[in-house]
């Protein structure tokens, strides 16, 4: 375990040192690695521009990943630095805090549909109160747009259900080894459903992130076939998400008050009413038995188990909101470190907060698929340069 922790813990550094670099400084780093892979001559691809450029951020995105005009967001001094760091720190908390709530709720009760759903409606109850309020504007949507935005929140509940499973079938670390491998879905449905062909240099990144999550699950202690095909399964409907809003939202404005942050709520909510039928025809109303019985065992008073699944929930839709504000302050290099940093510290976290045991081969697997999507990442933004 102390020989994975370092290892993990020397990649994260390392990758700080690079996000510290190019924080507020990117564009020289960006330019050179597009003239030394030669992307920057490469044909225009239809690939969107905004700030933002996750996959989370394209899917929620009013546009739909249409083209706007790029700009480098600019750097307001010491005091835009402390802020944009408190942000990511936020960000890395409650991410590292939902997974291991949420694992904590899997190990005592095996309804992840169940709890996939209650962690999907908490977030209801954060923005409703916003938008009565006035504190943020409320969006408004007509039955076309609503329509419109039904497969967009089929994949947004695939890949929240996918990935509960996986945590719940599995080490928290390998569905996060396996979760690094969504590059190479995104890319292949991209070439599918758009025709989307990158350069060359761009898919040789994902030779790396193939091989790293092979070894890995190869050498994983705790591996299962379900907590792989469950991870697949959200890797598949995140990038889904992607090419959806990509192919039906391009170039549209869809209602009003629709920005990055309201577009989630409002895929949240329809991923609520899509789960819930899933969630009783699969599991009925069984939990709140086994809850029952957790208490009348002594594991559990009533409160500290509500408490549990209550924290699952709300520090699921608060890394999802923070990284909004965090990613919306930087570069897309700076995001590309940042979200390799914080694959890396929850895997740490959870192997420290688990006592998780990972063989020489995982570890080994897991440093180089996460480079592997660093690398990828960079790639890209090369290209859009």
């Amino acid at each position: 375990m102390k020989i994975a922790a370092r290892a993990l813990v020397t990649l994260a550094l390392a990758a700080s040192v690079s996000i510290g670099a190019s924080a507020f400084n990117p564009s020289a780093f960006v330019k050179n690695v597009a003239g030394k892979n030669s992307l920057a001559g490469k044909a225009q691809l239809p690939l969107p521009t905004k700030q933002v450029s996750s996959s989370t951020a394209i899917s929620l995105s009013s546009t739909g990943g249409a083209k706007v005009k790029e700009e480098e967001p600019k750097s307001g001094g010491l005091f835009e630095t402390l802020q944009v760091g408190f942000y990511f720190a936020l960000w890395y908390l409650f991410n590292i805090a939902y997974n291991i709530y949420n694992k904590q709720a899997l190990n005592v009760l095996d309804f992840p549909w169940t709890v996939a759903t209650i962690q999907m409606a908490t977030g209801i109850f954060y923005f409703v109160p916003l938008w009565l309020l006035g504190i943020r504007k409320a969006p408004k949507l007509n039955a076309s747009e609503l329509k419109t935005l039904i497969p967009i929140a089929l994949c947004h509940t695939g890949v929240h259900v996918g990935a509960v499973i996986a945590l719940g079938a599995g080490a928290v670390s390998f569905a996060h080894i396996v979760k690094a491998s969504e590059p190479v879905v995104t890319c292949a449905l991209n070439a599918l459903l758009l025709g989307q062909i990158l350069p060359i240099p761009v898919y040789l990144t994902l030779l790396p992130i193939i091989g790293g999550v092979a070894i890995a699950s190869m050498k994983e202690l705790s591996f299962t076939f379900l907590a792989l095909a469950s991870a697949m399964l959200s890797n598949v409907s995140s990038a889904a998400r992607g090419v959806l809003s990509k192919k039906t939202m391009s170039g549209k404005k869809i209602g009003e008050n629709l920005d990055a942050q309201n577009l989630y709520a409002v895929l949240t909510a329809m991923s609520t009413l899509i789960l819930i039928p899933f969630m009783l025809a699969l599991e009925g109303t069984g939990m709140f038995k086994a809850c029952g019985d957790i208490v009348a065992k002594g594991d559990f008073t009533k409160k500290s188990l509500s408490t549990l699944l209550a924290l699952g929930g709300a520090s699921y839709y608060a890394y999802n909101e923070v990284a909004f504000l965090a990613l919306g302050k930087v570069n897309p290099v700076t995001h590309a470190v940042g979200n390799t940093i914080k694959r890396v510290v929850i895997i740490v976290a959870s192997v420290v907060a688990f006592k998780t045991k990972m063989s020489t081969g995982s570890i080994i697997g897991s440093s180089v698929a996460i480079f592997g999507t660093l690398l990828y990442s960079l790639a890209m933004n090369a290209t859009k340069k």
